[in-house]
């Protein structure tokens, strides 16, 4: 993966841009997420899924009942039993979400300059005259002039169910709009988005605290995706709530950025949440098209300083129905990744999208080729200048780890790690060669019985860029006062082999504990 390493800043070839590329057994250092929905729950579908590269299945509750996602659940178990591929688990809230309900699922055609009313009394039929909303405050929170979006669920954007209003006036609790452009709303809900408006709504609604606390811990869910967070204190609130309900405080929270009182709040919740997803579908709307760039840009950098991965959502929304995306959205992918992006979260494309598959595989190798001419030199200066000095103990471990594997060319970094922060480290410094993250099981107990930690820190790797979990036998322990760990090393090794990343000759780069020291080492390897 190192060898062909190759920077845009310095001549190309350009024939050389037409080599094909190499089959690797690690389809790229950036991860997909994928939506599973109607397309893409069958036991065959997520096997190919998991096949083409998902590293993460995204459950989202906005739509569906527990009953059906955990039949799709089930369904993924069995795909990771038979492909013996790992995947992590997130749930998605609704949180606070605007829905149009269109109970008998008929389309609804709205003209421009005709006047259509949303209310709050859900027992209304949906009509292009009445759009009944799952909101009271609406009339409060609106005033005339503001501009109102309403579009199909999970919304591309090329398709003509996606409608733009313009209050006119305000009547009680009904909102009275203009409909600017020609659109036929298809399905059974929509999406409404009222742009840079404070919706009075929970972030964490009672809904999502039911879902969480029978469907997220029935199934120890390996993160949360906090949709619509607006302030540190919704990640705060959430995390609060997980810590009572036994495995789930172990849970990784995401926090959704979806408008702009989120943008405006971005550095406190970065501080609190576990990682970032970047919205761009609400945040398109919320923003100026001419901003999305550098908000993307300025958020994945903080991110990455932080050292907490940064997902990116929206990227090829035309393969919902064609089997290529466009050129825009292959350079937008590429761009993504040259960002320093940690993974790519696909919503229509793989829910209701006709080539979910194909999705994630198309997705999968854009990644790759753009992982190859990342800048890291120029990425590690400006990492290791904004750490700053004295760095703590860990950061110059991960730091030095990383700077050995590249001046001795090594095929892989090898870390032993309990927590999996030390790999999480490693990862923030973007080597060019997968970093294989060794989780070593730790014995707990509740008092009523013992059993063993590990399985959620090797899952929650899996949305970080470059790190590739495996979890080590218990019986071997994660500290040594011998400087080997022989028999875990020699496991870790022989995965690699058989993964057709370390090759005889090959070095490798090992980061261990040995009793309270942390050691680097570096390995060559014979026939």
């Amino acid at each position: 993966m190192h060898s062909n390493h190759l920077l845009l800043e310095e001549p190309i070839r350009m024939a050389s841009i037409l080599e094909p590329s190499k089959a690797n057994f690690f389809p790229a250092m950036t991860k997909i997420v994928g939506t599973l929905g109607p397309k893409s729950r069958s036991v065959e579908a997520i096997s190919a899924c998991l096949k083409a590269g998902m590293s993460v299945a995204r459950f989202d509750f906005s739509w569906g009942d527990s009953e059906y996602h955990q039949e799709t659940l089930e369904n993924l178990k069995a795909s990771i039993k038979a492909t013996k591929k790992l995947c992590a688990v997130m749930l998605d809230t609704v949180g606070a979400e605007l829905q149009v309900v269109n109970k008998h699922e008929t389309p609804i055609s709205l003209k421009e300059d005709a006047i259509v009313t949303l209310t709050p009394h859900q027992g209304q039929e949906a009509s292009n005259e009445v759009l009944p909303i799952n909101f009271g405050g609406l009339a409060k929170a609106v005033k005339k002039g503001d501009t109102i979006f309403v579009g199909q669920y999970l919304f591309t954007g090329s398709e003509t169910t996606s409608v733009w209003l313009e209050v006119d006036q305000v009547t009680g609790d009904d909102v009275i709009c203009v409909v600017k452009n020609s659109a036929t709303l298809a399905g059974p809900m929509f999406t409404l988005h009222a742009s840079q408006v404070h919706i009075d709504m929970p972030t964490l609604t009672d809904k999502d605290k039911e879902v969480i606390s029978t469907w997220g811990v029935q199934n120890k869910i390996d993160f949360i995706s906090l949709s619509h967070t607006r302030h540190a204190e919704d990640v705060r609130e959430a995390r609060e709530f997980l810590s009572k309900l036994g495995d789930l405080c172990q849970t990784q929270i995401f926090a959704k950025i979806e408008n702009v009182e989120g943008l405006t709040h971005f550095d406190e919740i970065l501080k609190e949440a576990d990682g970032i997803i970047l919205s761009r579908g609400n945040l398109g709307i919320d923003l100026p098209p001419e901003k999305v760039f550098l908000f993307q840009k300025a958020a994945v950098h903080k991110c990455n300083m932080a050292g907490k991965p940064a997902v990116v959502t929206r990227v090829v929304d035309s393969m919902t129905d064609n089997l290529r995306p466009t050129r825009a959205e292959a350079t937008d992918v590429a761009n993504a990744v040259l960002d320093g992006t940690d993974a790519i979260l696909l919503g229509a494309e793989t829910l209701r999208g006709l080539y979910p598959v194909e999705t994630i595989s198309t997705v999968g190798k854009i990644c790759a080729e753009a992982g190859k001419v990342f800048n890291q030199d120029l990425y590690f200066k400006k990492t290791v200048k904004f750490v700053g000095e004295p760095m703590t103990h860990l950061e110059a471990i991960a730091s030095s780890a990383v700077r050995a594997a590249i001046k001795v060319k090594a095929s892989v970094i090898i870390c032993f790690t309990s927590s999996g922060r030390a790999a999480r480290l490693i990862a923030k410094y973007r080597p060019t060669m997968p970093v294989l993250s060794v989780v070593i099981p730790r014995l707990k107990t509740n008092q009523l019985k013992w059993s063993f930690s590990g399985a959620f820190e090797a899952r929650q790797s899996l949305i970080v860029r470059g790190l590739f979990p495996m979890l080590a036998d218990p019986r071997h322990p994660a500290e040594s006062n011998n400087a080997t760990n022989e028999s875990v090393l020699k496991v870790a090794l022989d995965h690699g082999k058989a993964s057709g990343v370390i090759k005889s000759h090959d070095r490798v780069v090992v980061c261990q504990k040995v009793g309270d020291a942390s050691v680097v080492k570096i390995i060559e390897l014979e026939d």
